[in-house]
């Protein structure tokens, strides 16, 4: 009898690191500040949703 593999799900933390790490390689700038941008209230990407 197989089991099927749990699906980990990835903590929102870590979506806004990959996010934020993805957009700095294109964009050269850090991901710090990409990062502290995605977590702001007033983001300018707030109406963007992540996927799980």
């Amino acid at each position: 009898m197989e089991t099927k593999p749990i699906k980990k799900i990835p903590s929102k933390k870590k979506i806004l690191r990959a996010v934020a790490s993805s957009t700095a390689i294109e964009t050269g700038q850090p991901v710090e500040q990409l990062e502290r941008l995605l977590r702001r209230k007033r983001s300018p990407f707030r109406h963007l949703k992540l996927a799980y």
